[in-house]
């Protein structure tokens, strides 16, 4: 039996949303995804390395799983995302390896974005 590369790994995340061309604006603002529609429904996004969708098949549920992302600017991201509308839910803190913020979406989801530790 052979495997993928992407075997084990997170290859998509779906967020059920109130209005995709809202999620749309917010999250290609925020970060730059890009997008493809399938149907009035289902909106694919893409930030170069892992793909998931925004859907309005089902109720918004918010909540779940944390999705992290990263940011090799975590104060002008930090910006980016209150510009587009966001709310810092946790203020910015430091861990081993890094530091990190979350923050609440137009759909009431909480996400995080770290940043690592400056090398010296």
């Amino acid at each position: 039996m052979s495997t993928t590369r992407q075997d084990r790994q997170i290859d998509n995340i779906e967020f059920n949303v109130a209005d995709i061309a809202r999620s749309k604006a917010f999250y290609g603002a925020a970060f730059g995804w890009s997008f493809v529609d399938y149907g009035p429904t289902y909106s694919e996004f893409d930030d170069g390395r892992l793909k998931g969708g925004f859907t309005t098949g089902e109720p918004v549920r918010p909540g779940g799983p944390l999705v992290i992302l990263y940011a090799d600017d975590l104060v002008a991201t930090q910006q980016r995302l209150q510009a587009a509308g966001a709310t810092i839910s946790r203020a910015t803190f430091a861990f081993p390896g890094g530091q990190r913020f979350h923050f609440v979406d137009l759909d009431g989801y909480e996400l995080a974005v770290w940043s690592a530790a400056p090398t010296h």
